[in-house]
């Protein structure tokens, strides 16, 4: 037996060797983000991002999970479900559920990512006013990023980091050391992927959930092949199989279809213990999703609150935004226009499918690759789990697919098929070097050489897109500074009515409810009651409308001049061409420096 001086010296040594191995990869990782961040990175562009952002800070703020940014169709589903409660304007009671108060809950995001960000901005020194002085924040005198949205990122790509992680680990436990350092190299270079770890969007997040799962399942199939010590991990396994499912559903409630191919995969490939294993599995999902689905179901009548009628948006009912804004939609599932939706949809989403996975044409190594068979059992029945998971996920994006995909085609939160990338390269590089073993290589210098140019041919968007840099603000139509600036002009307690009213609750920190269907009643409409005064007058008080590119910028026939006299297109018209307001609306004074591009209006002169 080696002396304890001998194992700590071996210890050491052995630690230091690993050290000064991987410090270079992670060198190379740190080096890629500085870069990406001065070069590429943008303040936050999409509306889901500012919502989970808001939330956050409403969280850390103490003031629990209520939101600032108010959706018609909540006021819809709180309504009819507390519309005779008891007369009360306390936050919790039937009475403030049913009216806009204070402190309105939020029924359209599932909570696991902003309570996560809530727990950020409690950790960092969040600073939420836009700076014009402070440098990298801004540039002679000019405001350029926003300080939360780039802590979101940097937070988002710490966690990009632990996904390459898991999957180049991943790759070497079940093929080798080359396929996984090449995976991960194309992992890292992926453009797609950075640029989810900037958008503020869960996605990363999921991307992270999803991969434990993938070695929950690992380690699970593994274990039902041995026996004693590991063979007794199996229900343990199985519940954090469960566990991982219902977190990533409470992250994205379109991930808890996961369910599905996960107890498939157990069924199958866990052994006699199969039923209980399954059993396991669904009760510990079932134990994490409930007592949310509860809470949503007690304020709203709708288990996933306003994502209870997502199928609906994108139908010939609902076109656009329009389910989001109604007051008074009907909410009735008919199958016929869900039917036409999923048909409509599955061409796009089947034929950009590795435009969403952002995996290139390495994925056309993964899909020949699906033609060899591997000699690890392994290998083979985790790849029906992914087969399954991207057969899953194609008929989940194409019926949640809505206008967000139409507004930013990859970036958003109805692209699913992106979870299944880390996977997708794997296989796809486990065939590129089944094919280079065939190629009798002169010297390893060759060899080297075409792995080399393989990595580099597979990531030529990271790379121009790392060359050409871009600006970090994205206007139009948000502009953090010029939205604080604006939202600065209301008290705490007033209501703003806005075309981007997640932008107003997270940089202006504001109450802001979406733009109705309409800007005034007309009696010749079927959807007259659809309106600005339905909630001026039934509601609470509208004290400022904020429009910006996002309805000024409008298609002129379909949004201004097709859609009727008391439409919002109308009313911009009138406003900047003819310098009009409806004699009745009680919003008239408009500050310079607004029009064309912006339209404000308030109820007196606030900026005076």
């Amino acid at each position: 037996m080696a002396p304890p001086q001998e194992l700590v010296h071996k210890l050491e040594m052995a630690a230091g060797n690993r050290l000064f191995r991987y410090l270079p990869a992670l060198l190379a990782v740190l080096l890629v983000a500085l870069v990406y961040d001065l070069r590429e990175y943008r303040n936050l562009s999409t509306a889901e991002a500012m919502d989970a952002a808001q939330l956050g800070r409403r969280i850390a703020e103490g003031k629990g999970y209520t939101t600032l940014f108010i959706r018609p169709l909540s006021l819809c589903l709180t309504q009819r479900v507390h519309r005779d409660g008891p007369a009360s304007t306390e936050p919790g009671t039937s009475s403030a559920y049913s009216r806009i108060s204070g402190a309105y809950p939020d029924l359209a995001n599932a909570p696991v990512y902003p309570v996560l960000l809530a727990g950020l901005m409690k950790v960092l020194p969040f600073n939420y006013t836009a700076s014009t002085t402070q440098r990298f924040w801004s540039r002679g005198g000019r405001f350029l990023r926003y300080q939360p949205d780039f802590l979101i990122a940097v937070f988002n790509q710490l966690l990009f980091g632990v996904v390459i992680l898991l999957a180049f680990l991943w790759a070497r436990r079940l093929f080798d050391r080359g396929v996984a350092w090449t995976a991960a190299v194309l992992l890292l270079g992926s453009e797609l992927l950075w640029r989810f770890s900037v958008s503020g969007l869960s996605t990363i997040l999921l991307l992270l959930l999803y991969m434990a799962l993938v070695w929950c399942l690992t380690l699970l199939e593994s274990a039902t092949r041995e026996s004693g010590r590991r063979a007794q991990a199996l229900p343990v396994l199985a519940a954090a199989a469960g566990l991982l499912v219902g977190l990533g559903g409470l992250t994205r409630y379109a991930f808890a279809w996961l369910i599905l191919p996960t107890l498939l995969f157990i069924l199958f490939f866990a052994g006699s213990r199969r039923g209980i294993l399954c059993f396991i599995a669904l009760a510990v999902f079932a134990a994490v999703m409930t007592p949310w689905l509860i809470r949503n179901y007690q304020i709203s009548g709708a288990p996933f609150g306003t994502a209870t009628y997502h199928v609906l948006e994108g139908t010939r009912m609902f076109p656009d935004h329009r389910l989001e804004r109604s007051l008074l939609p009907n909410l009735q599932f008919f199958m016929s226009p869900i039917w036409a939706k999923l048909f409509a949809n599955l061409r796009p989403v089947l034929s950009n499918v590795f435009s969403h996975l952002g995996a290139g044409w390495v994925g056309g190594f993964f899909l020949v690759g699906l033609l060899v068979g591997f000699r690890s059992q392994a290998i083979r029945r985790m790849r029906y789990f992914l087969v399954a998971t991207l057969g899953l996920l194609v008929i989940v994006q194409a019926l949640a697919r809505a206008q967000f995909s139409e507004d930013s085609p990859e970036i958003n939160s109805e692209n699913l098929l992106v979870l299944a990338l880390p996977l997708v390269v794997i296989y796809g590089v486990s065939l590129f070097f089944t094919l280079l073993d065939q190629i009798n290589f002169p010297s390893p210098a060759l060899r080297s050489s075409a792995i080399g140019a393989f990595g580099i041919l597979a990531c030529p968007a990271m790379i121009f897109a790392l060359w050409s840099g871009t600006v970090p603000l994205v206007y139009p139509p948000y502009h953090p500074l010029l939205i604080q600036q604006t939202a600065a002009w209301m008290k705490p307690d007033e209501l703003m009515m806005s075309d981007v009213p997640w932008a107003v609750a997270w940089y202006g920190n504001r109450q802001c409810v979406w733009l109705t269907l309409n800007a005034a009643p007309d009696p010749n409409e079927s959807n007259s009651q659809e309106n600005f005064f339905a909630i001026y007058d039934y509601q609470k008080p509208i004290r400022a409308l904020y429009l910006t590119q996002k309805t000024t910028d409008g298609r002129f026939v379909s949004d201004w001049v097709g859609t009727g006299a008391s439409s919002w297109g109308n009313f911009v018209v009138n406003a900047i061409l003819r310098n009009e307001l409806p004699p009745d609306f009680p919003l008239r004074q408009m500050p310079t420096g607004y029009l064309p591009e912006q339209v404000f209006l308030s109820d007196w002169k606030r900026w005076q």
